[in-house]
């Protein structure tokens, strides 16, 4: 049985669900099921005293309350349920001494797990206890998933790339990973042997996929006892990634996703065995090597290092934009040392900085030279350094950032770094916008006598020479500027901002 549904719920919060099994082993809660299952996955707490929570609710919550309204439960329960609530937690005192039997009995008929939540408990402490466990199983799911992705990159530099990325995909999932061809055959597998009924659903899965202009770039389902899922690489050839495992674990869609991008490089159609090299050279520099060590495979140069944002948040969009902009050199990672497709902590082309450095969503890029001047691109905002050598790619790496950092701010499609010092850093328009309103308070004569003031560092008896002005006008004209700009003049950081906005609004 296949379907086209996502991996993952795209309503969930981006930490992975914890099963209602940890909260419950928590003794400090002193937590109590009384009825329904205890694996449930819970996303969030939420608390209502709502007779009819129904509207606040997004699913997959459990959903907290005294029963201070709690009039009618079988409706309750029932609407609970309608919204999609994992579970319902129940206090008891200061409205109930026990949990109703009713609502006992409405929860076992709905297959709603309900759990006693005892007097010395209180809410915000459930509450805490989920979003701390979130965080646990989320630091747990980046580490695997930057593990995974280190070995696929590893994989990928291997004399039989292909072979090498399926199998420690296979092995990193615990099942089997195939390539099918455009004709739906196998081209190539590794993994352990599924059964012949999981086969088949597989191939069915794929044949979902298809060569079909807009349809969809993946798929999962179930057939056989397995958990299956299809992904369509981007090579233009038809190809379509393959994996049937027992569980789908959190992180699982990722790292599939992180095999997509290498199996869609390594099998483009008319790759040169200089583009091979290069892209292991790639994997070299994403793994952590310095960039001197594979300045001489990747060339000299120059270089145009990309970042960007937006997209779908999946590696396919990743890789489309990496094919707009004519270059198999991608990595979606965003800072640390693991390989392409990273999501939280994956690689950069030759990091930069710390202070600049990318986000997590953050797609690099490295342009040869032989590629087009990058231009907007529909659903990015793209940051763009001045090109480079090889062995300067870091610095590269931190203009691009702070491009797109820009980028942002301004609202544009695309920034590209300009060397000009402090003032470079600022968008000229962007920064005279900022001004007018920052000095739209002042008038003519006190935006003047500020000018000189802050040009003679607050010098009163010099203002007043060069102003003609009397020293006690000086100050009560800046008195002024003050309490209509509401600043602290005496504020090195606020005399900096107005001096540079006095410039941007003179420019």
């Amino acid at each position: 049985m296949t379907s086209t549904t996502p991996w993952e719920p795209a309503s969930t919060p981006p930490a992975p669900p914890v099963p209602l099994a940890a909260l419950l082993a928590r003794r400090d809660l002193g937590l109590r099921l009384l009825t329904g299952a205890e694996d449930v996955p819970l996303h969030w707490v939420h608390t209502s005293e709502m007779a009819d929570p129904y509207p606040y609710l997004l699913g997959g919550e459990l959903l907290m309350t005294a029963g201070v309204l709690l009039t009618d439960p079988a409706h309750y329960v029932a609407r609970v349920v309608e919204a999609g609530a994992a579970a319902l937690g129940f206090g008891v005192t200061p409205v109930y001494d026990t949990v109703p039997a009713a609502l006992v009995e409405a929860c076992a008929r709905h297959g709603l797990p309900l759990v006693e939540v005892p007097p010395k408990t209180p809410f915000t402490a459930v509450a805490r206890a989920l979003w701390r466990l979130m965080a646990e199983a989320r630091l747990h799911e980046l580490r695997r998933v930057t593990e995974a992705q280190q070995s696929l990159a590893t994989a990928a530099a291997r004399p039989a790339p292909v072979p090498a990325v399926l199998g420690a995909l296979a092995s990193r999932l615990g099942g089997r990973a195939v390539l099918f061809g455009a004709d739906g055959t196998e081209s190539a597998a590794a993994g352990r042997s599924v059964p012949a009924e999981a086969a088949r659903a597989l191939r069915e899965l794929v044949g979902v996929l298809g060569p079909r202009p807009g349809g969809p770039a993946s798929a999962s389902g179930d057939g056989g006892g397995l958990r299956l899922a299809a992904y369509a690489l981007g090579g233009g050839d038809g190809l379509t990634l393959g994996v049937a495992a027992e569980r789908r674990d959190p992180g699982d869609h990722t790292i599939a996703g992180v095999a997509v991008v290498l199996l869609s490089l390594l099998t483009a159609p008319h790759r040169g065995a200089d583009a091979t090299v290069r892209d292991g050279a790639l994997v070299r520099l994403l793994l952590g090597a310095a960039p001197e060590e594979v300045a001489g495979v990747l060339g000299a140069g120059p270089w145009t290092v990309v970042h960007a944002r937006g997209g779908d948040g999946t590696p396919f969009a990743a890789a489309a934009l990496a094919a707009a902009l004519g270059t198999p050199l991608v990595d979606t990672g965003a800072g640390g040392h693991a390989g392409p497709g990273a999501t939280d902590s994956g690689a950069g082309v030759a990091p930069g900085t710390a202070e600049a450095a990318p986000r997590a969503g953050t797609v690099r890029l490295l342009l040869p030279a032989s590629a087009a001047d990058p231009v907007p691109q529909p659903g990015w905002t793209l940051g763009v350094a001045a090109p480079a050598g090889a062995r300067d790619l870091a610095a590269a790496d931190t203009e691009a950032a702070r491009a797109l950092r820009r980028a942002e701010a301004a609202r544009t499609p695309l920034a590209r770094h300009r060397p000009a010092g402090f003032a470079g850093l600022v968008d000229p328009a962007e920064a005279a916008a900022y001004a007018r309103t920052l000095l739209a308070p002042l008038t003519e004569p006190l935006t003047e006598t500020l000018r000189v003031w802050l040009s003679l560092h607050g010098s009163w008896d010099r203002t007043a020479v060069a102003t003609g002005l009397h020293r006690n006008t000086v100050r009560q004209r800046i008195a002024r500027c003050a309490a209509l700009l509401d600043r602290d003049l005496d504020d090195p950081d606020v005399r900096m901002e107005l001096w540079f906005a006095l410039g941007s609004a003179s420019g």
